[in-house]
């Protein structure tokens, strides 16, 4: 009995435990509460299906407890064996047919909404409005080009609330997978010229988390992004000033001045570019100032910059930074004083006055 009663107890609090964590995360990285078009769409169906499920189970149960009770042995009828029923044409029918109509409750929605998620094509009204971003998927980053609009950044993605933004996704290197649980479903990015479509629309602004939903490498955990959803108006300031970016702008600070110079003689600009130049084989790094977070899981500030710089591979492994320009598994490290004035230069990238803050 006492051995009965511990694991009660120890049950009891594994499950008291679990309702707890329950309510644990981020509310922007949750399919449960959505705040866009596509994951309103997913959340329907999820609780279609679970009033289903929930259905069956309970009218299982009561069945269940129906016949424990009412069949029950009896006092006295320790020998009694009840009538021998074999086979009953009706039960048979009904639990044949309810599952295939529960089936169809089911299917029946799932596809068509599937058919509409699956439309990424701009209504003929809207095609010269609307906005398409190319995305690219590469370890452990995302990159962005804004098509028509000469715009390439990486990391946050800027989308106006309210309207459809269409994506068109591959990868650089191997499969990843582009989810922002919060506002859409999740969408795989291949290699090559295997090109997969999806749209965003969020209903509201905020800075909503995204994930990458495929494995992909020692840092696939740490490969996380952000959709940065401001109003129409906010928008197209941020689309204006990223078009009139000056690269060639002297940074006020001398640090600054000076980090930018190692920027170029460390040969950083190979990688990474600062403008609307389509190099891509680092992070855009023209807003990098603007981010709330250093390889999208840093706190964005000095100190995180400069061991960033200095110690790539410990942050996140399998990145390839490693090795190159100045970090401590190069040749020649930086030293503590260019990586700071280098981390001057990077946060003062501030291009535009709209920023995830503004969407918060």
């Amino acid at each position: 009995m006492k051995g009965w009663m511990g694991k009660s107890r120890i049950l009891f609090t594994l499950s008291l435990l679990m309702l707890f964590l329950a309510g644990c995360g981020d509310p922007q990285l949750s399919a449960l509460q959505p705040k866009g078009e596509g994951a309103d769409t997913i959340y329907d169906l999820m609780m279609l299906s679970v009033i289903i499920m929930v259905f069956v189970g309970v009218v299982v149960m009561v069945i269940y407890f129906f016949v424990l009770i009412r069949y029950r042995q009896k006092k006295d009828q320790e020998d009694f064996i009840p009538k021998q029923v074999e086979g009953n044409k009706f039960l048979e029918f009904l639990w044949t047919i309810v599952p295939i109509i529960l089936l169809v409750v089911l299917a029946v929605p799932t596809v068509q909404k599937t058919f509409m998620l699956a439309d990424t094509t701009p209504p003929e009204d809207k095609k010269d409005e609307a906005i398409t971003i190319e995305v690219t998927g590469k370890q452990y980053w995302w990159h962005y080009n804004y098509k028509g609009q000469e715009i390439q950044t990486s990391q946050d993605l800027y989308i106006p609330t309210g309207e459809r933004v269409y994506l068109k996704l591959t990868a650089g290197d191997v499969i990843h997978s582009f989810w922002v649980p919060s506002i859409a479903g999740k969408m795989d990015t291949n290699p090559g010229k295997n090109e997969n479509e999806m749209f965003l629309h969020a209903y509201e602004e905020g800075v909503y988390q995204g994930k990458c939903a495929e494995l992909c490498g020692p840092s696939h955990s740490l490969m996380d992004f952000k959709v940065v959803a401001v109003s129409n108006e906010e928008f197209d300031q941020w689309v204006e000033d990223m078009k009139n970016v000056n690269t060639d702008a002297t940074p006020e600070s001398q640090s600054a001045q000076e980090g930018k110079e190692l920027f170029q003689e460390k040969n950083c600009m190979a990688c990474h570019a600062v403008g609307s130049s389509p190099a891509a084989v680092g992070p855009n790094l023209t807003a990098f100032g603007d981010r709330d977070k250093i390889a999208g899981i840093l706190d964005n500030d000095k100190e995180n910059l400069i061991d960033w710089l200095q110690h790539p591979e410990k942050i996140k492994p399998g990145n390839k930074m490693t090795g190159k320009y100045g970090n401590t598994d190069a040749e020649n490290p930086l030293t503590d004083e260019e990586a700071s004035k280098i981390a001057d230069y990077l946060l003062q990238l501030k291009p535009s006055e709209i920023t995830p803050e503004d969407a918060q």
